[in-house]
């Protein structure tokens, strides 16, 4: 992500991973650019490539810096910032990013759109979570096992799905704030041979943005 006006003369490729977090910013009209690489919740690191005509940077360190004070000079060697530098330069940015969206994981009994109890109960956990974040962005995606042809796994995710969004939408979420889809047998968590009975595979995945 970038924030900031663009520096001419700097040219940045990224390779992170989805939920990594890069910062830049640009101070005014000052020609100095930072660019600070953070990990993930789970302590995942990306790595960016902070490039000038002079020459180039790497970081692949959580809370490394480097930087460009000038568009004719390669970046800085990368240098480590606290936690405490971190929350004063970037904290307010940090605030304005959008937050990371929550998974849940519904299961099925047998071969069946029949939600398990223990499921069932995360539904309120799920209208919470949609109400607190305001969402208009939720996801329901059905699976299935690969017990059946692959048509009537097809069908069957489709209604799994289907249950899901018709209780959500029963508790009040507007069904224009649901995209539902599946993927059959096609998508599995355990990979399995066919006709193998796998109830981790028999689920729906919901993400509240």
């Amino acid at each position: 992500m970038k924030y900031g006006r663009t520096l001419r003369r700097i040219f940045l490729l990224i390779n992170l991973p989805a939920s990594c977090l890069f910062l830049s910013i640009m101070w005014g009209c000052a020609p100095n650019a930072q660019f600070v690489l953070l990990a993930d919740p789970d302590g995942t690191v990306g790595e960016i490539v902070v490039e000038t005509q002079k020459g180039a940077q790497v970081v692949d360190q959580a809370n490394y810096e480097t930087q460009v004070r000038d568009p004719h000079a390669a970046p800085s060697m990368p240098t480590l910032l606290s936690a405490q530098n971190i929350e004063k330069r970037y904290g307010a940015v940090m605030q304005a990013l959008p937050a990371k969206p929550v998974h849940f994981m519904l299961y099925f009994d047998g071969v069946s759109a029949r939600l398990s109890p223990e499921s069932r109960q995360l539904i309120p956990n799920i209208l919470e979570t949609i109400q607190k974040r305001q969402s208009r962005d939720i996801s329901v995606v059905g699976h299935a096992d690969r017990t059946g042809s692959e048509a009537f796994n097809r069908a069957l995710s489709e209604n799994r799905a289907q249950t899901v969004s018709a209780m959500l939408i029963a508790a009040g979420i507007p069904a224009e704030d649901i995209e539902v889809t599946s993927h059959g047998e096609n998508n599995p968590l355990i990979a399995t041979a066919d006709n193998v009975p796998e109830p981790r595979n028999r689920r729906v995945e919901v993400t509240v943005r």
